[in-house]
């Protein structure tokens, strides 16, 4: 009997090299090559790309491996195999393999770049995609909304991802659920790089979401974890969980704006994560909603965000809701989480006429508060939560009902780079919580580059006064560049394309004019910023016709997340027609700020900065930050700033407007106000002067927005109306 085991243990020893000796590994050069070898794949194959640039290329990848014996798809070198073009990749199967592609200089022609099924019914299971690049591979068309990667099937994982740049609408990553492909998906997401995400400005713009509303009520079982999400700052949810049991653990969210949504779904554990804000605005942390849901050992440090983006916000719920609303918050755990230096945990968030219903059967308990200020809130009825063994420093907060302890406790940089008690302590995150550091995700044969060259970093081009002369180095210039006047009078004959980062200044001492006679001097397109510094602007040459404008953004242009300064800037002659502005920011683009210090207007139809074209109220607006000061603005025909959100959509942070020590002189006037403020979510108006001149309109449409207004002077003018409640404005 022994040797008949030996003998049928060696026979399957030999089957096992002979199956391994049949296994192929085969380069294929060329897209032809590619479709003529895929179709005869084994199990073990590899099949490889050649390096170089495969523009065009719509990859379908299936086939039948085995647990032990997958089939593969890899680049010949790690980076070198880049998808360019019109591309993207499917792939269908059992136990299919994926690694160390690059998408990049180009976008996907279908919904997807990256596909875990071929069709409807072709999926894949039990597959990985690893070391996948995608970098910018965005849709020119920013309207136009794709998913970056997307995964069907069971039993699917996909890891070490570097994710960058995604700026069209859509979300970078999906986890697609539905009942064809059984909702018990058990997805691993793992070890990648979800890089920087720019605003988006709408709804849309989320980094990751696992399931719809539509199946939120049953089970995904994903899990997502050792990733860095690094300013992810698409919209108010980075991640928005919208399906049951899947877990959040040991990942960093870094400098992101925006928080971890238990949007829909029940059962999910949100454990030893880190964010760390690093004091930037409307940094958030976890958004609780739903029924069972546990959030513990998590360490929340130097965020800045607020209501639906607070460190910690626990939310009302909507009686009988839909599946597209909110959920009563009921059996939450909240337990042993550290908050140091946060703006904001919220209890209550959401509270209104729909949202009415208080959280139930829920714990905050052995958490640690650490903090100068206190940033505790409690709206409506905390009676639901039982708050036990919490300790806050140096001051238990007053707006808590009790269970919580006041005392001062001293922190300390622990080598995991966390702030920790110096002395233990029997409340917050467990001292060894240690954030997965940043080279462990990703790929390491790619750079994590996180900046494109900005304004004022490139070199300086010297333009002496004369026709077309600045036009002539505007052609020639490269990103980041700086052209430097001479004294003298600039004139433009021809629309100037900015398409990228590019400071024009003049002299500090003055005398640089720039006299244009088109309709419009700088158009903004895809990829542009601009910086006008020391300057003078007349537009008295320019045609009577609809549009006119120094600067413009054209409508569709696809322009999004640049900036516009105007700096010691002097404007004067925008009156040959009704409607001159100086900036006007055209349908569906998007400014991430303009910036106008010590600027003069004087005598013109428009506005100074019209940024009112997304009127069809879908939450779109064209400006995210709009910041004015030590400015003058007199004899103009329109309001200075018109500024539009409109719809009641809350996944977007802006509009925001500050304008400080200003002055606006004959500014509007009778049914036409100074500052049109419609939608706008925050604006302060500090120090300034009105004199004959229309007043201030602020209109609330959706959220909690804030009007801060004080020392502001009118004289011969109306002041300011506004619809915010009682107290908002201050």
């Amino acid at each position: 009997m022994r040797k008949f085991k030996a003998v049928a243990l060696v026979g399957v020893v030999l089957l096992a090299a002979g199956l391994q000796a049949q296994a192929e590994e085969r380069l294929v050069h060329d897209p032809a090559a590619f479709a003529e070898a895929v179709g005869g794949l084994q199990p073990g194959d590899t099949l490889v790309l050649a390096d170089g640039e495969w523009r065009d290329f719509q990859v379908l990848f299936s086939g039948k491996g085995t647990a032990d014996r997958p089939i593969t798809l890899t680049a010949q070198t790690p980076g070198k195999v880049v998808l360019t073009g019109r591309s993207n990749l499917r792939m269908a199967g059992e136990h299919l393999v994926v690694s160390n592609l690059v998408f990049r200089d180009g976008w996907s022609p279908t919904g997807e770049v990256f596909s875990f099924r071929r069709t409807p019914k072709a999926r894949a299971n039990h597959s990985r995609a690893t070391g996948i690049v995608i970098d910018r591979f965005n849709n020119p068309d920013r309207r136009q909304s794709d998913h970056w990667v997307a995964l069907y099937g069971r039993h699917n994982r996909f890891d070490h991802g570097h994710l960058v740049g995604k700026s069209n609408a859509g979300t970078t990553m999906v986890v697609v659920r539905d009942e064809r492909q059984g909702l018990d998906n058990r997805h691993r997401i793992d070890h990648n790089w979800f890089g920087p995400r720019p605003n988006l400005g709408s709804n849309g713009g989320e980094t990751l979401r696992v399931g719809t509303s539509h199946d939120s009520l049953s089970d995904s079982h994903t899990v997502v974890e050792d990733n860095w999400f690094e300013r992810c700052d698409g919209e108010v949810e980075i991640v928005s969980n919208k399906s049951g049991g899947n877990v959040y653990r040991r990942n960093v969210f870094h400098r992101s704006q925006g928080a971890l949504v238990l949007r829909h779904g029940d059962g999910n554990l949100v454990e030893d994560n880190v964010f760390l804000g690093g004091g930037k605005p409307h940094t958030g942390g976890v958004r609780v909603i739903n029924r069972r849901q546990t959030v513990r050992n998590n360490h929340f440090q130097g965020l800045r965000g607020d209501g639906f983006a607070s460190a910690l916000s626990v939310m009302y719920g909507v009686p009988d809701s839909p599946l597209n609303r909110y959920v009563q918050v009921d059996g939450a755990v909240i337990e042993g989480n550290t908050f140091v230096d946060v703006d904001s945990i919220l209890f209550g968030t959401g509270m209104d006429e729909e949202r009415s219903l208080a959280p139930v059967n829920s714990r905050f308990e052995k958490n640690l508060i650490v903090g100068d200020t206190d940033p505790v809130e409690v709206l409506g009825d905390p009676s639901g939560i039982a708050f036990a063994g919490n300790v806050q420093s140096p001051a238990a907060s007053p707006h808590l009902p009790g269970g919580v302890q006041g005392r001062r406790v001293d922190m300390r940089r622990a080598a995991t780079g966390l702030q920790v008690p110096a002395a233990p302590l029997e409340a917050g995150a467990r001292p060894a919580l240690r954030p997965i550091p940043r080279d462990e995700v990703g790929v390491p044969w790619y750079p994590k580059e996180a900046t494109e060259p900005g304004l004022d970093t490139g070199a300086t081009l010297q333009v002496e006064p004369g026709e077309g002369t600045l036009s002539r180095a505007v052609a020639r210039s490269s990103a980041g560049d700086r052209i430097a006047l001479a004294p003298g009078r600039h004139l433009v004959d021809e629309v100037l394309p900015v398409a990228h980062p590019l400071t024009i200044a003049g002299p500090a001492s003055g005398g640089a004019t720039i006299a244009f006679s088109r309709s419009v001097l700088f158009e903004i397109a895809r990829g542009g910023s601009l910086k006008l510094e020391n300057v003078a602007v007349v537009g008295s040459a320019a045609p009577d016709q609809a549009g006119n404008a120094v600067i413009r953004t054209r409508p569709g242009s696809g322009a999004a997340n640049y900036a516009l300064v105007l700096e010691n800037v002097g404007i004067s002659g925008l009156e040959v027609n009704r409607a001159f502005d100086v900036i006007a920011l055209g349908k569906d683009t998007l400014a991430d700020a303009v910036t106008l210090r010590r600027v003069e207007v004087d005598g013109i139809t428009g506005s100074v900065l019209a940024a009112a074209s997304e009127t069809d109220d879908r939450g779109t607006y064209n400006a995210e930050r709009v910041t004015i000061v030590d400015s003058h603005f007199s004899r103009v025909g329109g309001p200075a700033v018109d500024l539009y959100r409109g719809g009641t959509d809350e996944s977007t942070f802006g509009p925001e407007l500050r304008i400080a020590r200003s002055r606006f002189d004959r500014v509007g006037g009778g049914d036409v106000p100074s500052l049109r403020l419609h939608g706008v979510q925050r604006a302060e108006l500090i120090g300034n002067a009105f004199e004959r001149s229309g007043g201030v309109r602020f209109v609330r449409t959706v959220g909690e927005p804030v009007l801060l207004a004080s020392d502001n002077r009118f004289a011969d003018s109306p002041g300011i109306a506004s619809d915010v409640p009682a107290g908002a404005v201050r």
